[in-house]
């Protein structure tokens, strides 16, 4: 049996002095390879690469990402991260750290629970008073080889909290896949298999408030926008029948 492999990755990133953003610390370890590549914006722009097949069944995957006051960061991923089976639940924990001043761009690729797999994955984001995230999360059951054999998804277990300058803005847990009660009824996924959510805070938003989404089509997915306790924090959630139409739906 292959022993179950523990990995973390550090990234930090603080301004320059010639308005652009260093970042002193950018280090993988595993499967989670940070790499930077073009900035955006004026912001670095890293992408995380998997270096390797991960997580598996027992795995525990963490990944510390800090932003010192007036940085700014965007980060993608290359793919998408695959749970995959193993003996028992794999974890990833993520940890975001937005100083005053600072933005972080956070959209990475989705996470896919393969067939038989099931993930544990908590992100917790901490943000200054002053700080503007734009922050998407996509979740995937299934791979497309599962779905057209007619095989189970995966179990996805994700928790996502959120603070700003002390205060709790949004803490939310979901349990998705076989085993989690209710899962695929009505008032959970309703038949789809990717749901996810776009989260903005710190960003002026429009006047009016924002228009209405697009006229939902027959199969397309459903979406809502909700206004957190802060008013510059929207938070956008679908439920979609595949990754294409959610990533739609989040814009």
């Amino acid at each position: 049996m292959t022993a179950a492999l523990a990995s973390r990755a550090r990234i930090l990133a603080v301004p320059d002095g010639r308005g652009t953003t260093a970042l002193p610390v950018l280090s993988g370890a595993g499967p989670l390879a940070p790499r930077r590549t073009r900035d955006d914006d004026g912001a670095a722009h890293v992408v995380l690469v998997g270096s390797m097949a991960a997580p598996l069944g027992g795995d525990h995957l963490a990944l510390d990402v800090e932003l010192a006051d007036g940085a700014a960061l965007t980060l993608t991923s290359a793919a998408a991260t695959i749970s995959l089976p193993g003996p028992g639940p794999a974890r990833y924990d993520i940890d975001l750290t937005v100083g005053e001043g600072a933005r972080l761009d956070w959209r990475p690729e989705p996470v896919v629970a393969a067939s038989g797999s099931h993930l544990v994955l908590h992100t917790r984001i901490t943000l200054a008073a002053g700080a503007r995230l734009r922050y998407r999360e996509e979740q995937i059951l299934g791979r497309h080889h599962d779905w057209t054999r007619g095989a189970a998804p995966g179990r996805l277990t994700s928790r996502l909290t959120v603070r700003r300058a002390g205060r709790l803005l949004l803490d939310q847990q979901t349990d998705l896949g076989p085993g989690a009660p209710g899962w695929d009824g009505p008032a959970v996924l309703g038949g789809h298999r990717a749901t996810g959510q776009r989260l903005t805070v710190g960003h002026p938003q429009p006047e009016p408030p924002p228009p209405p989404l697009p006229q939902r089509q027959p199969g397309a997915g459903d979406a809502a926008l909700l206004t957190l306790p802060d008013p510059d924090a929207l938070l956008l959630t679908a439920a979609a029948p595949d990754g294409l139409a959610l990533r739609r739906l989040l814009g």
